[in-house]
């Protein structure tokens, strides 16, 4: 099966990639990004850390690695409405914070918005763009407050 879209053509700013590097504790950072983004306007539904799992269960050795996933519950609805509720298959919104060394911490996004007009599943309208506007509007101000 050939992707519909060639990955090397995708610039970052196409899937709305963000990514800063903190220096404090991956605890700290967790914490820290759990409260930007909640004063940004996000929900935090679910949280977890595959690193945990994943040394627990298959001995992986993995570095620190957490996930946050950030909900804004008006534009969620929005974008349910605006995909006949398929984007619902990529939500919550992950923002991931994974320890690069000790003290030094990545926090990295990507807009599931973005990515699924990419992919098709959400239409290339003024709908769904003005939806990619405001999502991105609440994620910028988050990491310009990171």
């Amino acid at each position: 099966m050939a992707l519909p879209i060639d990955p090397s053509q995708i610039d970052p700013a196409d899937i709305g990639e963000e990514q800063v590097t903190l220096e404090m504790s991956h605890d700290e950072a967790i914490e820290h990004v759990r409260d930007v983004f909640t004063d940004a306007g996000f929900g935090i539904p679910v949280e977890f850390s595959p690193s945990e799992m994943l040394n627990e269960k298959v001995d992986a050795g993995r570095d620190p690695y957490y996930v946050l996933g950030a909900c804004n519950p008006e534009v969620a609805d929005r974008a349910l409405d605006a995909t006949d509720n398929q984007l619902g298959a990529l939500m919550p919104c992950n923002v991931v914070v994974w320890e690069e060394e000790p003290g030094k911490q990545v926090v990295y996004h990507v807009s599931i918005m973005r990515i699924a007009r990419l992919i098709g599943m959400a239409s290339d309208d003024d709908e769904m763009a003005d939806i990619v506007a405001d999502t991105g509007e609440l994620v910028d101000e988050a990491f310009a407050n990171l």
